[in-house]
C-alpha cells in the first residue's frame, strides 16, 4: 500500500488534486472510515481544513489554534497521537462533531513535517475493524511523511509556475526587447518586442548567436559573451531595408553557490529602439558641422578687419566711442570664433571611434605637467590662476595623447570659467586603482548641486546662470569629455561639495 501511495503522490503536482488524493488514500492505509487533512496557516498559527471529504461546508471553514483539540495538540507537539475512545479524552474538541452530526469514536493523528517544521496534520477517523495500534501509527507516519514531501514539492512547483507566469507577463508587456539566455547564449524566454526587432519568425533562432544576423554589433558578440563585466553595453545597427539602431545591455544574472559565492547562471539581454534618437544626433552633427564651416570664412574677415579698425582707431587717436566700439567688435568676434571652434572640436570628437584612436603608452605625470604649463601660458601670469600637478606615484596611461589633452583642457577651462573667486586653484592629479589610470581635475570653485551631477555630462546642458554666474559656451565641454572617456573604454564622473569645489575624474584602462 505504501509503495502504491508513494507512486501516486509523486505523480501529482497540482496542489488541490494532490490533497484530494492524500485524503482518499489516508483512510485506506489504516482501514479507517474517513480522513481529514489540516494545513498550518503560518501567519495566524492556526490549523484549517484543506480537505475534509464528506464534511459540511461550515465545518470545513472551522479553524483550530495550536494546542486546541487533538489536531492542534499534534501540531504543537510535533508527534503522533492515538485515541481509541475520544469520549474519555478531554483533548478531543467536539466542535466539528456538533456541526457535522458525525460521531468520532477513535482517532489516529500524525503531523506532516518538512525539515523539522510542521506544515499540517493528517488524521484517520474511526478504525473500521478494532482499535488503532502502534503498527497503524508506524504505517500512518510513513504515509504522513510521504504526503508532506508531496505537498512541499507541489508548493514549490506552484511557486515556480507563478514566478514564471509573472516573468512572462513582464516580458510581454515591456516595450523594450527582452531575452533571457543561459551563459552560453541558449534562449530561454524571448518577448514579442525582441521577436519583432530581430525577425524571429524569419530566422527561428534558438541561440543569441543567431539573433543578430542582419546587424552590425559593437562590440562584437564574442567579446560580450566572453567578457567578465556584469553589465555590458553594446550597439546594433542595420542598414537595410531601412536604417535601424538598437541600444543593448547584456546583464549577467547571479546566484549564490553552496559556499556563498556569487556565480553567473545566465544573461538578460535588453534591447531599446533608439533609431529616432540616433538619426536626430546624426542630423544635429551634420548641421553643426555645416554651420561651423560656413561661419569660419566670414568670421575670419570680420575679425581681420575688426583688428585693423581697433589698431588704427587707437593709433590715430580717434574719439573714444570709435575706439571702444572697434575694440568691442573685435572682442566679440574673437568670442564667436572660439564658440565656432569649440563646435568643430565637438563634431570631430563626437564622430570618434575606438579603432581610429592613435593610442600610445606614456607617463601621466609628464603629460599633466605639459598640460598645466600650456594652460598657465594661455591664462597669463597675472590671471590669479594657480595650476598644480599631484602625481605621487608612477602612472602609465595608454591613450590617444592629443585627444586626451583636449578632454583635460576642457575640464581646466570649466574649472576656471565657472569659478567666480579671485584666487582660482586647479589641481591635476593621477593615480592607479584596480588596473585603471585615474586622471583628475579638481578646483576650489562654488561646487555643483548634487541633483545636477547626473545631468552635467549631457549635450547642451548647463547649470543655470543664477548659480554659475554666466553661461558662456554651448554646454558641450563635459559631453566632449565623456565621449573621449567612453571611446577609450573608460568613463568620467564628478564629485563635488558646495562652496568647496569639484573634482572631475577620467578612468582609463591601463
Amino acid at each position: 500500500m505504501l509503495v502504491m501511495v508513494s507512486r501516486l503522490l509523486s505523480s501529482k503536482l497540482d496542489i488541490s488534486e494532490l490533497l484530494t488524493t492524500i485524503m482518499r488514500l489516508a483512510s485506506r492505509v489504516v482501514g479507517a472510515e474517513r480522513a481529514s487533512l489540516y494545513l498550518l496557516d503560518e501567519k495566524t498559527q492556526e490549523l484549517y481544513f484543506d480537505v475534509a471529504l464528506g464534511l459540511p461546508e461550515d465545518v470545513q471553514k472551522m479553524r483550530f489554534k495550536l494546542g486546541e483539540g487533538i489536531a492542534g495538540s499534534c501540531a504543537k507537539e510535533g508527534r503522533s497521537i492515538i485515541i481509541n475512545d475520544t469520549a474519555a479524552d478531554p483533548r478531543h474538541s467536539k466542535k466539528a462533531d456538533a456541526k457535522s452530526g458525525f460521531i468520532t469514536r477513535s482517532l489516529l493523528t500524525c503531523p506532516m513535517i518538512i525539515k523539522g517544521k510542521v506544515i499540517g496534520v493528517v488524521q484517520a477517523v474511526n478504525r473500521i475493524d478494532g482499535d488503532f495500534a502502534d503498527s497503524d501509527k508506524t504505517a500512518f507516519e510513513a504515509f504522513a511523511s510521504q504526503a508532506a514531501i508531496a505537498i512541499e514539492n507541489s508548493r514549490l512547483f506552484s511557486s515556480v509556475k507563478e514566478e514564471k507566469r509573472k516573468m512572462e507577463i513582464v516580458f510581454k508587456r515591456i516595450k523594450e526587447g527582452a531575452i533571457l539566455t543561459t551563459l552560453e547564449g541558449e534562449i530561454l524566454i524571448i518577448n514579442n518586442s525582441a521577436k519583432i526587432y530581430l525577425e524571429h519568425d524569419k530566422y527561428k533562432f534558438t541561440n543569441i548567436r543567431g539573433a543578430f544576423q542582419d546587424f552590425e554589433a559593437k562590440p562584437g558578440l564574442d567579446e560580450i559573451l566572453d567578457g567578465e563585466a556584469l553589465i555590458k553595453r553594446f550597439d546594433l545597427y542595420r542598414e537595410k531595408p531601412k536604417k535601424f539602431f538598437l541600444d543593448g545591455s547584456a546583464i549577467k544574472l547571479l546566484k549564490e553557490d553552496k559556499d556563498g559565492n556569487q556565480v553567473a547562471e545566465g544573461r538578460l539581454w535588453i534591447l531599446s529602439d533608439v533609431t529616432a534618437q540616433r538619426m536626430e544626433e546624426r542630423m544635429a552633427r551634420n548641421f553643426l558641422s555645416l554651420i561651423s564651416h560656413k561661419f569660419k570664412t566670414p568670421l575670419a574677415c570680420i575679425n581681420g578687419y575688426a583688428q585693423i579698425l581697433r589698431d588704427e582707431s587707437s593709433a590715430k587717436g580717434m574719439p573714444d566711442i570709435v575706439q571702444k566700439s572697434s575694440a568691442t567688435i573685435y572682442g566679440q568676434g574673437q568670442k564667436l570664433t572660439g564658440l565656432v571652434e569649440s563646435l568643430l572640436d565637438f563634431v570631430t570628437i563626437d564622430n570618434l571611434e575606438a579603432p581610429t584612436l592613435e593610442k600610445i603608452n606614456f607617463d601621466a605625470a609628464e603629460f599633466l605637467n605639459e598640460i598645466a604649463e600650456s594652460a598657465r601660458s594661455g591664462f597669463g601670469e597675472n590671471s590669479g590662476i594657480t595650476i598644480k600637478v599631484a602625481a605621487p606615484e608612477p602612472v602609465k596611461v595608454c591613450a590617444d595623447r592629443k585627444v586626451l589633452a583636449a578632454a583635460l583642457r576642457a575640464l581646466i577651462d570649466n574649472a576656471v570659467k565657472f569659478n567666480p573667486g579671485k584666487d582660482k586653484l586647479v589641481i591635476l592629479s593621477a593615480q592607479t586603482r584596480d588596473n585603471f589610470a585615474l586622471l583628475s581635475v579638481g578646483d576650489n570653485g562654488p561646487g555643483i548641486p548634487g541633483e545636477e551631477l547626473d545631468n552635467i555630462f549631457n549635450k547642451f546642458y548647463q547649470v543655470e546662470a543664477s548659480f554659475t554666474g554666466q553661461v558662456d559656451g554651448w554646454g558641450l565641454g563635459l559631453s566632449l569629455v565623456r565621449k573621449i572617456a567612453e571611446v577609450h573604454g573608460g568613463r568620467v564622473f564628478a564629485k563635488s561639495q558646495l562652496q568647496k569645489g569639484s573634482a572631475f575624474t577620467l578612468t582609463l584602462p591601463c
